[in-house]
């Protein structure tokens, strides 16, 4: 089980080691954005062996925000990801689907992902299936192809709990599409009110429970890192209360081996 970092935020990369050690999570996914510990191989390992904590999965500067981190190039991005997590021996990189105003990058989008990931052989590309945007009563989809990466077909995925709640899709149903290219699971939880909620599991409506009863069935062997958010915490106390509540829920369902423990 991991703590993902945007799931402290707004508080720092850093944060979410402290919290990881101390509620007994096995590992961090980092996600790369403008905090510059985060884009620093050196500060994560220092802080995964301060805290007994490793790094077992980055997520690329996919979102919006990010477009700037490290290159405005995607695919420098992207390589630079690889060459992070291949230095902290994370076997996931998690990568979203191409913007529809990237269109180079769309257009080469399969082809370069198997390149680079032939490039770096112990590191699975895990692509997330995202969701359509709601505006003023209006659906437009930002993704190309489509948010739904199953439609192209990856050699891996990552399957967040939370998009499918904003897609209004059976979670269950895409993971049965990913079939055995599922290599990593974001845990987190959504009403299908059509916004990207990321609730504390349990408290929407997505199958979570169900999802990670059934991933010891399906021969998964990849990692759950728990991505919440806890942006609207009104305290420390709070934030920690709804990540060991997270982490809790994980375990009681979760009866796959952990990625530390395999």
């Amino acid at each position: 089980m991991l703590l993902s970092t945007s799931s402290v935020f707004p508080e720092r990369t850093a944060a979410a080691f402290q919290l990881a050690a101390e509620l007994g999570y096995d590992g961090i996914e980092v996600m790369v954005w403008t905090d510059p510990v985060s884009q620093d191989a050196g500060a994560l390992r220092g802080l995964a062996e301060h805290y007994g904590v490793p790094v077992l999965s980055v997520h690329a500067p996919c979102l919006l925000v990010t477009q700037r981190v490290w290159s405005p190039d995607p695919w420098e991005r992207l390589r630079r990801a690889a060459e992070l997590a291949e230095t902290l021996e994370a076997p996931t990189v998690v990568v979203h689907p191409p913007f529809t105003w990237q269109r180079d990058y769309a257009r080469t989008f399969a082809d370069g992902l198997d390149t680079i990931a032939g490039q770096f052989g112990g590191v699975h590309f895990g692509v997330e299936n995202m969701y359509p945007v709601r505006m003023a009563g209006r659906q437009f989809v930002p993704y190309a192809p489509g948010w739904d990466p199953t439609g192209i077909g990856y050699a891996s995925y990552t399957l967040d709990l939370s998009h499918c709640a904003a897609s209004h899709t059976d979670a269950l149903a895409m993971a049965d599409r990913m079939g055995s290219g599922l290599a990593h699971v974001h845990l987190g939880d959504g009403t299908g009110e059509g916004r990207d909620e990321h609730l504390v599991p349990g408290r929407g409506g997505q199958p979570c429970a169900e999802m990670l009863r059934s991933l010891a069935g399906r021969g998964f062997t990849g990692s759950v890192a728990v991505e919440v958010t806890t942006r609207g915490a009104k305290s420390r106390a709070v934030r920690e209360a709804d990540l060991r509540e997270s982490l809790e829920f994980a375990r009681a369902n979760l009866t796959a081996p952990s990625p530390v423990d395999a």
